[in-house]
């Protein structure tokens, strides 16, 4: 009897059998396997969700400043040591011509007029909306795109027709080319103009986009215009954007270089698109305590399962399973709830990504690392969290386990 007693060997498991042993769980509770794993997909789904839609919105950015273009530098009016503002010279678009790099030149005017939607609304409430006088090569310079109606031309530019700014168009409540507005101000008499067009956004230039633009000499003749920039906007050679911005206040107003405005527009845009990390780290550190409390949760199921299930965990002991192969049972069970919440994390952030930028036309992009790093992070975050459990099961006396079921 010693002998054959001597010649067994523990009993030993095989990873596909560890494996069935471990979805025991999972498969018997299925809820409460569900709710435990619902809380690490959350976390997940928000970590891809929150730097998917933050990678989209940079992308968009982008894209419209690959299509604007980086090497637009715009000059305008600055103040003097009074803070008055300081207008440019007429001669200024010329002279500004004249450096070399610069491959395009063109100009906005102010004029004393306001617009407004009819000729009953009150003379201060202008909107925050400006009339400026429009070169005809305005467009091409800032390449804009119409979104209804067309641009001025050298038979347009000396009626009284103009193209709204998008934002303009909005504020007005004008949806379509066709409809009038009326424009009048201090000096100003008093008269509707006919919109020929409305612009798309452009970010680049977005005092363009509150604005109704009117042609050079209407503007002069009728709305108050003389001729002096408001703005000047130059086309530069994309490796001498720097060169020509250094140099271009002094040449705009030899007299006065220090107040001149000089501005590269596209660095706004890439400021903006830096900043939004400061709020995606703030939104991945709430991420971050979203897996936390999935932590917690699938700790707490593995611990009330190891309670529930101690007759199954006695008679297993009995039987001549060992304390590892016990901890191994719960640690895959808490693993599983893990992985499967990191799984289904990452499809339902990727699905709120691609929803979420279709709505806003932006182009979908989901960040490969953190989509593959989720389920690596639930899995350990399930790791971690079922280990107390697994231990605790593994170290239970056969016969208290069995007398306590």
């Amino acid at each position: 009897m010693n002998r054959a007693l001597t010649g067994l060997r523990p009993a030993r498991l095989r990873p596909l059998d560890l494996l069935r042993v471990g979805l025991i769980g999972p498969r018997t509770r299925k809820l409460r396997a569900a709710l435990s794993a619902l809380g690490i997909a959350l976390g997940i789904a928000a970590v891809v969700a929150v730097t998917g839609i933050s990678a989209s919105n940079q992308q968009h950015l982008l894209d419209r400043l690959d299509r604007l273009g980086s090497n637009l530098i715009t000059v305008g009016p600055g103040t003097d040591a009074r803070q008055q503002p300081v207008p440019l010279p007429k001669e200024a678009p010329t002279m500004l011509g004249n450096i070399a790099p610069v491959q395009h030149v063109t100009t906005t005017g102010g004029t004393k007029a306001a617009v407004y939607r009819n000729d009953l609304v009150p003379p201060g409430q202008t909107n925050s909306l400006t009339v400026l006088s429009a070169r005809l090569d305005l467009l091409d310079a800032l390449r804009g795109r119409l979104r209804a109606g067309r641009w001025l031309d050298q038979a347009a530019e000396r009626l009284p027709v103009t193209v709204l700014g998008d934002a303009a168009a909005k504020r007005l409540g004008v949806t379509s080319a066709g409809e009038r507005v009326w424009m009048t101000g201090k000096g100003v008499a008093g008269q509707w103009y006919e919109v020929l067009g409305i612009l798309r956004p452009n970010e680049l230039v977005p005092e363009i986009d509150a604005a109704a633009l009117v042609g050079g000499p209407q503007a002069d003749a009728h709305l108050g215009g003389d001729g002096t920039p408001a703005t000047v906007y130059l086309r530069v050679h994309p490796d001498r954007v720097a060169a020509v911005q250094a140099v271009a206040g002094a040449t705009a107003n030899p007299a006065q270089p220090s107040t001149v405005a000089v501005s590269r527009p596209s660095d706004l845009l890439k400021a903006r698109a830096e900043t939004q990390d400061t709020l995606t780290g703030l939104v991945l550190a709430l991420a971050g305590v979203a897996l936390l409390v999935g932590g917690v949760g699938i700790a707490n199921t593995m611990v009330v399962g190891v309670m529930e299930r101690r007759g199954e965990v006695g008679l297993r002991r009995a039987l001549g399973a060992r304390e590892g192969q016990i901890a191994a049972q719960f640690l895959i069970e808490a693993v599983l709830l893990g992985l499967l919440g990191g799984l289904a994390g990452v499809a339902i952030g990727a699905g709120a990504v691609y929803g979420y930028a279709a709505a806003q036309g932006w182009p979908a992009v989901v960040p490969v690392v953190w989509a593959s790093a989720g389920p690596v992070m639930a899995v350990a975050v399930g790791t971690i969290a079922g280990l107390y459990p697994a231990l605790r099961a593994a170290r239970m006396s056969p016969t208290t386990a069995l007398r306590a079921a």
